[in-house]
């Protein structure tokens, strides 16, 4: 079985942070429309925008595991309140 690493991360409370900035999804959208175009683009372009899909695709894993964490603390601790409450009784 290989090895397995284990990385924690604080995850922001406003999870629209995982996004590529403004000017950076625009470059990426460019570069997109052109090679759609049938424009060819140069090595390091086309490097360029294998390099910003990637960091796309990571940012929007992390946004949706962090909005699935934030659901799942949801749930814990309405179930919490719910057992604090029957304990009061």
């Amino acid at each position: 079985m290989p090895p397995s690493v284990l990385i924690e991360l604080e995850i922001p409370t406003d999870l629209e942070q995982f996004r590529l900035p403004a000017g950076v999804q625009q470059r990426l959208q460019e570069l997109l429309e052109r090679q759609d175009q049938g424009t060819a683009l140069t090595p390091a372009e086309r490097q360029e925008a294998e390099g910003l899909i990637n960091l796309a695709e990571l940012l929007s894993l992390l946004r949706l595991r962090g909005q699935r964490v934030a659901q799942q603390n949801q749930s814990d601790n309405a179930i919490y309140n719910e057992k604090e409450k029957g304990a009061k009784r």
